[in-house]
């Protein structure tokens, strides 16, 4: 669904829940999970739909991640490192998830 324009920045590697995934430096979080085809950041609490990153600038609260260990990380606001812990968030953030 989502196609990258172009082939600019260094390949970096991150790990989404415990799976290697390569981003590109200058991707956030909520870019690089779609780019490697990862349809949801979370589910919601009440229901357990899936949300997935919708306005990408930090209005919407639909990518919310556990990134390194910390809960309710907008995805589309950090960018990615190498090495960095990405988790999906199953409703609210879990005790030791």
């Amino acid at each position: 669904m989502f196609k990258r324009l172009g082939s600019t920045g260094t390949e970096v590697m991150l790990k989404v829940d415990g799976k290697p995934v390569r981003a590109r430096s200058g991707d956030t979080v909520a870019a690089a999970l779609l780019a490697a085809g990862i349809d949801h950041c979370r589910t919601t609490p009440v229901t357990g739909a899936p949300r997935a990153p919708y306005c990408l600038m930090g209005v919407c609260f639909d990518c919310l991640v556990t990134i390194d260990g910390v809960g309710s990380r907008q995805g589309c606001l950090v960018p990615v490192r190498e090495g960095m812990a990405v988790e999906t968030q199953l409703g609210r953030r879990e005790a030791g998830r």
